[in-house]
């Protein structure tokens, strides 16, 4: 990506299908998990749905879509407030350091401050200390340590 334009952040539309599919695979890579054409299937039809609370931005540099931000509204009791959580932030390799994830993570927060609500809030892995530096120069890091229960039957 030779591009120094700065990324349009939009809605992921239903044209961007192919390219959003490549991207999510390789987030997927990244983070090591299996591989599945149901899980990719399954979350673009989310995207595509109005009526589902997940949603998409991407990052486009002319016309290449470069990253994206899935993302939904939350509630939050304990402090009375609402958010948008950050559910996935990728950017392609090739434009990291660009300002992609920087450019998305602003359009959460304009799109927080705009319906009123208090905060952005995402996690990382422990060991992405590039995407931290990132993320130290925009949030809060927080203490708080997360717990991944499985449903009994």
């Amino acid at each position: 990506m030779a591009s120094t334009t700065a990324p349009t952040i939009r809605f992921l539309a239903p044209a961007d299908e192919q390219r959003w599919r490549e991207l999510f695979r390789a987030y997927r890579i990244f983070y090591k998990l299996e591989e599945s054409e149901n899980v990719v299937s399954t979350a673009w039809g989310w995207f595509m749905d109005p009526k589902h609370e997940c949603n998409a931005l991407v990052a486009e540099v002319d016309g290449e879509i470069l990253g994206f931000a899935h993302h939904r509204r939350m509630a939050s009791p304990y402090t009375a407030t609402s958010g948008i959580f950050l559910d996935d932030l990728f950017t392609a390799p090739a434009a990291r350091g660009k300002g992609i994830g920087r450019a998305l993570i602003g359009k959460l927060t304009d799109m927080a401050h705009a319906e009123g609500r208090a905060f952005v809030q995402w996690m990382t892995a422990e060991d992405n200390l590039t995407a931290q530096a990132l993320y130290n120069t925009l949030a809060t890091r927080t203490t708080w340590i997360v717990y991944d229960a499985v449903p009994t039957s």
